[in-house]
């Protein structure tokens, strides 16, 4: 027993009190793990979703200057399709979302008009972040980028088996570290 407690203390030390480079590098596994195999699989649990957090990589959803000048800007395509100004404010999100964002993600049945949702298509790897601006009936919706003129042709008609989820929350620009060490071209473009 005397030998176990010793070695655990020196493991114990190891971890937390070295400042080796090997110390570090298994700091960083042990992070690694934890982060992967336990925070990530019970954040899943907790929000009923595949992906409880995503990272907003473009800016198709950025809200450039106040409300009203996003509206003087993109309204129009809303008005166009009988959705209003006041109906637009009542709706999650209204200032848009930014490149860079943490978007936590909760899973649902049901989506309705205004929400925010996260959906796979098979022309991507990475999920799309788009508010929903129409319930086709016989479960499809259609969504529309914010910061986008029109509608992709991916999300005229989405399936619900393709939603990730609704955002529910966002974490400003913490999602900045993640996409400068993935690619940082991109993530200045």
């Amino acid at each position: 027993m005397f030998f176990m407690t010793l070695s655990f203390k020196k493991i114990w030390w190891f971890i937390w009190e070295s400042n080796s480079i090997w110390s570090w590098v298994l700091d960083f596994l042990l992070a690694f793990i934890f982060i992967k195999f336990i925070f990530f699989p019970l954040l899943a649990v907790i929000f009923s979703a595949s992906l409880p957090m995503v990272i907003v990589e473009s800016n198709s959803m950025v809200h450039q200057g106040n409300f009203d000048q996003w509206w003087s800007n993109y309204g129009a395509w809303y008005d166009n399709n009988n959705i209003t100004k006041a109906q637009f404010k009542e709706w999650g999100f209204t200032n848009g979302i930014n490149k860079g964002d943490i978007i936590i993600v909760h899973g649902q049945k049901n989506y309705q008009k205004g929400d925010i949702i996260i959906f796979r298509t098979p022309l991507q790897t990475t999920p799309i972040i788009h508010r929903v601006v129409f319930d086709l009936g016989n479960g499809f919706l259609s969504t529309k980028g914010d910061n986008n003129q029109y509608q992709l042709s991916v999300e005229k008609e989405i399936r619900k088996d393709q939603i990730v989820g609704k955002a529910i929350g966002k974490i400003p620009w913490l999602g900045w570290i993640k996409l400068f060490a993935v690619n940082p071209a991109s993530a200045l473009g």
